[in-house]
């Protein structure tokens, strides 16, 4: 009966550390420290949020660059990816319907090669990024789209250089850029 006694509270002891202390100590740093990244990382746009940096959103319209499609629809309650087999028939079609999607929405021809991420979902479904390539395969749609001249065109060009970010650690992963990020600068051009 003594060590029943002494093992419930030892359990009660780490249910109270483990289950509420260590909660509300890792909450509270997350917060003074990392405020921004503990709310989610939310974009702010004239008091309303608009996204936030971490979860991928949808543009259909041609005035907007295009992210990675997503198995969810971009929705992030039932997150996930399609988890189809490369032998999948169903991936190569939607793949192939992709690759004639991506091309005939940016005027592309037919030997231009698409980047893997317009074509494959992420296994969230919810990736912000896009690599600089896709991006600048979208330069052309975007400026006719936005009825953009020369000089205009040429912002868009270097917002995408602005908004390109390093791989993690200089060696992990591959230069990518931020879609909503991107989007938002594109709709504060003068």
């Amino acid at each position: 009966m003594k060590s029943i006694i002494t093992a419930l509270k030892v359990f009660l002891i780490f249910t109270i550390l483990t289950g509420i202390i260590y909660p509300v100590l890792v909450t509270l740093a997350g917060n003074i420290f990392f405020h921004d990244k503990s709310i989610g990382s939310l974009i702010i746009k004239d008091g309303n949020i608009v996204g936030s940096r971490l979860i991928g959103q949808k543009f259909d319209s041609a005035i907007y660059f295009s992210g990675r499609p997503s198995a969810t629809d971009y929705s992030a309650m039932p997150s996930g990816g399609s988890n189809y087999g490369l032998t999948s028939r169903a991936l190569h079609k939607d793949v192939e319907s992709r690759i004639y999607g991506f091309r005939s929405f940016n005027n592309l021809d037919t030997i231009t090669t698409i980047p893997s991420e317009m074509l494959f979902e992420s296994g969230s479904g919810l990736d912000p990024h896009i690599s600089a390539e896709a991006a600048w395969l979208q330069i052309n749609r975007v400026s006719k789209a936005r009825h953009l001249d020369s000089c205009r065109k040429a912002k868009v060009e270097s917002l995408i250089a602005e908004f390109t970010s390093k791989p993690q650690l200089r060696f992990l992963g591959n230069e990518r850029v931020n879609v909503l990020l991107l989007n938002l600068a594109i709709d504060s051009l003068k």
